[in-house]
């Protein structure tokens, strides 16, 4: 199979052979997939310091089965400056689409998601609500939804002044409040990420659920670019 021009990010690339480069990629219409770039650490090599992560970048390949080859790449746009906290975040958003998407799975949502979450942290906004609304984009385009609509046991609509412990296979179940545990998240923050407008006051709450049921679905491996920031 030929791709040309296709939109793409590298999310991860790696020494390969004398002076190749192994990419992983993320590409619009055709998903995470690997490909080799021939030459690129090369001195005279065309794609030389071009196929870093967060560029926007137009790609073309062939593929035969799991590996494809890059023929070629042109950088269509300026690089998002990304920089301390905002870099991180970038980091932590390439390796979790590298853990959670299989190859050759396109979602063309969640690249377009990808691409304006990069744009929101390349503006200096504040990094932690579009971390939380990538995450659960991420995890539904994983087969992993979240229920975020009725409570699990029940199946009574979710009430903005509940308490809940969230089940990864079960969904929300109402608790009370005196419990006193820090997995318990609030109706009003569950309500406020299915909106996708989740407030400041939420966003403890999401980023303890969002770990845990990442954690859940990843099993033991850590994230690696996590334990960069808090």
């Amino acid at each position: 199979m030929r791709v040309s021009l296709e939109p793409s990010y590298v999310l991860h690339g790696r020494p390969y052979q004398e002076s190749s480069l192994l990419l992983e990629v993320l590409a619009r219409d055709h998903g995470r997939l690997g490909l080799v770039a021939r030459g690129a650490r090369g001195g005279r090599s065309r794609w030389k310091n071009m196929l870093q992560p967060f560029r926007p970048l137009l790609l073309s390949w062939n593929l035969r089965g799991e590996l494809g080859t890059l023929t070629g790449a042109d950088q269509v746009a300026a690089t998002p400056a990304l920089a301390g906290e905002a870099l991180f975040c970038g980091l932590y958003a390439n390796e979790l689409l590298m853990r959670f998407m299989q190859r050759g799975d396109p979602h063309p949502g969640l690249f377009e998601r990808y691409q304006a979450m990069l744009a929101t942290l390349a503006a200096g906004q504040p990094p932690q609500p579009i971390l939380r609304l990538f995450e659960y984009h991420l995890l539904n385009a994983a087969g992993f939804g979240l229920q975020l609509e009725r409570e699990a046991d029940s199946g009574e609509a979710l009430a903005s002044d509940a308490w809940y412990l969230y089940l990864p296979e079960r969904g929300p179940v109402r608790r009370d409040p005196a419990e006193g545990t820090d997995e318990l998240v609030s109706g009003a923050a569950l309500l406020a990420l299915k909106s996708g407008e989740p407030a400041a006051a939420h966003l403890r709450e999401l980023k303890l659920l969002m770990r845990k049921l990442i954690r859940h679905h990843l099993g033991d491996r850590a994230i690696k670019s996590q334990q960069l920031f808090v």
